[in-house]
């Protein structure tokens, strides 16, 4: 069994940034050889994928988001980022962390709210 504990999220401005923090654990689970991304759901919406980093670190990004944030991990902390800068409106979602292990988990969420 894998968990994963997003945090990190807020309300924001427009054009402001946050940087949202994914921390893996679970018993066999070694953080490093697996897959890792942020998906967002916003209301009404289907959930959709943010960004993905692979085990050896390739990466990519929904169109919407290029440019704006970036993905990263730390395989000494088991730990997965997501920074986002320039953040819009249209953002506003609530964020989930998922691991690829062959079986796919997700973390519980966090709110993202982006306005004036």
């Amino acid at each position: 069994q894998v968990q994963l504990v997003e945090s990190g999220g807020g309300l924001v401005q427009p054009g402001g940034s946050l940087r949202l923090s994914c921390a893996a654990s679970g018993f066999g689970f070694i953080f490093r050889l697996y897959n890792m991304a942020w998906y967002r759901q916003a209301p009404g919406k289907q959930r959709e994928l943010v960004a993905g980093i692979s085990n050896i670190g390739s990466l990519n990004y929904a169109d919407s988001v290029k440019g704006r944030f970036t993905i990263s991990r730390d395989n000494v902390k088991n730990t997965v980022y997501l920074q986002m800068n320039s953040l819009k409106p249209e953002d506003t979602a609530v964020y989930y962390c998922n691991a690829d292990t062959g079986v796919t988990y997700w973390g519980q969420g966090t709110q993202v709210t982006v306005s004036s």
